[in-house]
Formats: structure tokens, sequence, C-alpha cells
């Protein structure tokens, strides 16, 4: 199987100054050697709390920050190895759609001009196979090509996520980076946006990258799922091994703060003590230890790896360690 994308122990450090006279500066911790590949035709969904790390990984694939350590490679090169040429092909080939449609089209811009414009930075078209590119794109999300010439205001929230998605689209991408996609939608809009998604992954064969807070909701469209947990994957095996038998008791919080897919009074609950802890001084040891109920002594000193326990099941928790 073709590997798209692959990240290779990444980190991404902030550098926080203790004070305005103060030499000495901390680090914020946001991502801490983190390794995955995203492999050709597959939904891959990244999965955590609010400030785990997962924006900021979006920024690194898509070259808005810079790593601090690790490496990401895509066509068998490094970030540090491309050409002009190599970025301009990843610029195409990797597009993204952000969480809240309302700040990322351009109010100024028509539809067709908003669908357009990524392809005008990367060598403008012929303006009729460019019109063609755009109506296309619209059919494809299910809006009407004459949709092109009407401003985004025109349009409900769930119809711009889909000019969003229209846009990504144009450029014939391998990889859509999907960050928190529907979370600003009504529940029927996220419906909607899930199953246009799903579809368009099977029709077109591109690969998602599908973030997002919800277990149930990265369990429907994704086929591997990763848990993150303060700058760090904690877990990650398909979809339906990480929903029907997780391993890490964060997942396991995880799964049981999900939307049920039916009532049930007797539903087990698992409420998570306290809050997440901050990035810049996270715990010793296991980072989760703080809020496990299930945590051991050693689990305040002792890192556990992310080691594969199951076939295709890699977990990091010392409840699964052999010597421990």
């Amino acid at each position: 199987m073709e590997t798209i994308l692959e990240a290779r122990a990444i980190k991404k450090y902030y550098p926080v100054r203790q004070s305005l006279f103060s030499r000495q500066t901390d680090y914020v911790k946001a991502v801490d050697s983190v390794d995955f590949a995203i492999e050709k035709g597959e939904t891959l969904g990244l999965v955590g709390e609010s400030g785990c790390g997962k924006s900021t990984i979006v920024k690194l694939l898509l070259m808005l920050e810079e790593l601090s350590e690790g490496e990401i490679f895509s066509n068998g090169k490094t970030f540090a190895d491309f050409n002009a040429g190599d970025l301009m092909e990843y610029r195409r080939t990797v597009q993204v759609v952000f969480q809240n449609p309302y700040a990322s089209l351009n109010p100024r811009m028509r539809v067709g001009d908003i669908i357009s414009e990524p392809l005008t930075a990367i060598g403008k078209p012929p303006a009729p196979i460019l019109r063609k590119i755009v109506d296309e794109a619209l059919t494809t999300v299910g809006l009407d090509p004459e949709a092109a010439s009407k401003f985004p205001h025109e349009f409900s929230g769930g119809q711009r996520q889909r000019i969003a998605i229209a846009r990504a689209l144009a450029c014939k991408p391998r990889l859509i980076i999907l960050d928190e996609p529907i979370s600003s939608q009504d529940v029927s809009i996220q419906a909607q946006l899930l199953n246009l998604l799903k579809d368009l992954q099977e029709g077109l064969d591109v690969s998602l990258l599908f973030i997002g807070h919800d277990l149930a909701t990265v369990r429907f469209i994704s086929d591997r799922i990763m848990v993150m947990y303060l700058g760090t994957i904690v877990e990650s095996s398909d979809a339906d091994t990480i929903c029907t038998d997780p391993l890490h008791p964060y997942t396991k919080a995880l799964l049981a703060a999900s939307l049920p897919y039916r009532p049930n009074p007797e539903r087990e609950r698992n409420v998570l003590p306290g809050e997440v802890p901050s990035p810049l001084n996270p715990p010793t040891g296991c980072r989760f230890h703080t809020r496990c109920p299930v945590a051991m002594p050693h689990c305040s000193h002792v890192i556990p790896e992310l080691k594969e326990v199951k076939p295709g099941h890699r977990v990091a928790c010392l409840l699964y360690e052999d010597n421990m």
C-alpha cells in the first residue's frame, strides 16, 4: 500500500520565558514525539480533548509551523529536502478544510473565485477549464453550479462547509486534512457532511485525516484511529477495535463520554476527575496518571512506550507492560 504522508518522532515545543527579566526559558510541549502514517485511500482519525495538540499537528503538516524535532515525509522526501517544485506539488496535493466556514471563506469573494483561488496560486488554467473545474467541484459536494456567482453570506453554515470542501477538491488532492469540520454545525447537518465525506473518500480514492473530539463521530468515518492526550499518542488501532475493545483508560473515558447510538440507563459512567494538565508543565511519568482511575504508584515516574500489544493495536500504558 502506498504511503501518502508519514511523520516520524515529530515534536513542536513553543518557548515561554518565565518573566520579563528572566533568562530561563520553559517550553510548551504541544506535540511530543508523535509517529503516524497515512496510506492511500484511507481515513485516519485523530481524536482527543481540546488542547491536546491536534491542531498543532495540522499546522505542522501544512508547514504553517516549523518542526522542533522529527521528520515528515511526502513522496519519499522530507520537508527539509523539498525544492521549489516539490513544495508546489505538496501544496496542491495536500488540502485542508477548517472548522469554521464563516471564517475560512472570504466574504468579499464570490464562491467561484473562492474555489478557483488555490488553482490560480499554482498556475492559472484557461477560463473555460477553470469554470468547468469549479462546476464539477460544486456538483460533487451537492451544490448547484449556479452557486459560483453568489457570495458566502447567501448560504447556510452547512452549505458553506460544502463550499470549503469543494475548494479542497478542486486541486484534485491526494490528502485532505479536516480539522473538526463538523463541530460548528447542528446534528442533522453533521450527519449530512459525514455522509458526504465518506462518499467522497470512497468515490475519489482520496486520503483523509479527520480530526475531532467525539470518538463516536470519528469512528463513523475512519478506518484507523489515533487517540491523543497532552501532546502524545496513547492508543492507535483500527476504528472498530478502538471503539469495541479500548485498552487505554483515557480511550475508555472518551468512549463513555460519546453520545450512544441507543439510550441506555445502565450505561457505564466514566467521568475523569480534574482538568487536563498544562503542557508547559506536564506530569512526570505517564501524563495521564493524575486523572487515571486505575493509576499505579510507578505511573508517576515511569514513561510508558507506545507498544503493539495486539496485532495492529498499540497502546502506551503501564498496565500492559510485561515487566511491571
